[in-house]
């Protein structure tokens, strides 16, 4: 018995999801493009987090040296550096080095380069640290000692860079949640909406369905499933269409920003993300349901 019931609901679901397919469709499409707008902004938020991990796991300074040094004024420098307990390898890249190293990472900006017609890069020691997480004070300490000695020219230090990922990483994630919850509040009232247009569709089925005994339970749950229904759908929308834009966007980014690329490559989601995700739009279509039969089904 119960499981006929159980058939009958699903049913009865089914048949007014596919009756109504086309306001439906609408409904859909506007919570898939809803959670969209959120996906995408995770995708952001998880490149720069991965940027600033590959930052942090990478602390390096770089002293930029004069043109000029001998090299036993080099050797000098470079002890100088070693004698510190902070440090845990010392490279030499000449000016040389670090045009053929710009050239091949940047090579949309060569023709400034060659316009140049001389070499803009100094030498520099690039120091990498012992730890990942150091103490930042002692840090600043070091890289003002070695500057004060002569022939370095000034440093720079990555700590900043993860700092400001990390910063811009928290501000896409909140403006993605923000514009999305705008239009997930959208959806929650079309899918209301919708419902509630469905109820009234079915008005004279509802009141047979009172008159033979069945429970007010009985009939809201059809109206539930559909919520669910497209609320789930809407969602794994979201993520498909999310997945397409992963592949094509990264083609599409590398031939018009250039050297600014990696900043707007989209990350894969997590699986705790997708999972978020898919219940957001489960919540959304069913509350909006919930809501409606709520409001319009009077029995």
């Amino acid at each position: 018995m119960i499981f006929r019931q159980l058939w009958y609901l699903i049913k009865a679901a089914a048949s007014n999801l596919w009756s109504f397919r086309g306001r439906n469709l609408i409904s859909t499409l506007i919570i898939g493009f809803s959670f969209l707008v959120i996906g995408i902004f995770l995708a952001l938020s998880n490149n720069l987090t991965h940027l600033g991990q590959q930052l942090s796991n990478n602390l390096a300074i770089s002293f930029f040296l004069d043109k000029k040094l001998k090299p036993e004024e080099l050797e000098l420098i470079k002890a100088r550096i070693l004698a510190s307990e902070l440090v845990d390898q010392v490279t030499y890249v000449s000016s040389e080095d670090a045009l053929r190293r710009f050239s091949q990472n940047f090579p949309e900006l060569k023709d400034i380069l060659d316009n140049l017609k001389t070499n803009p890069f100094p030498p520099a020691f690039e120091v990498k640290l012992k730890e990942k997480i150091l103490n930042l004070s002692a840090i600043v300490h070091f890289m003002e000692h070695i500057k004060s000695l002569k022939g370095v020219v000034d440093f720079q230090f990555n700590q900043e860079w993860v700092e400001k990922m990390d910063s811009l990483s928290r501000i896409v994630k909140a403006v993605g949640f923000f514009l999305g919850g705008i239009l997930i509040l959208a959806s929650f009232f079309i899918i209301s909406n919708v419902v509630r247009l469905n109820v009234f569709a079915r008005k004279n089925e509802i009141e047979i369905l009172r008159l033979v005994g069945a429970t007010n339970t009985f009939i809201r749950i059809p109206f539930l499933i559909e919520g669910f229904v497209l609320g789930l759908l809407g969602s794994l929308i979201s993520l498909f269409i999310l997945f397409l834009l992963i592949k094509i966007f990264p083609i599409y980014v590398g031939s018009t920003l250039g050297a600014a690329r990696e900043l707007f490559i989209l990350r894969p989601l997590n699986l705790g993300q997708i999972i978020w995700l898919n219940a957001g739009g489960v919540v959304t279509g069913t509350l909006g349901s919930v809501t409606s039969v709520s409001r319009f089904l009077r029995i």
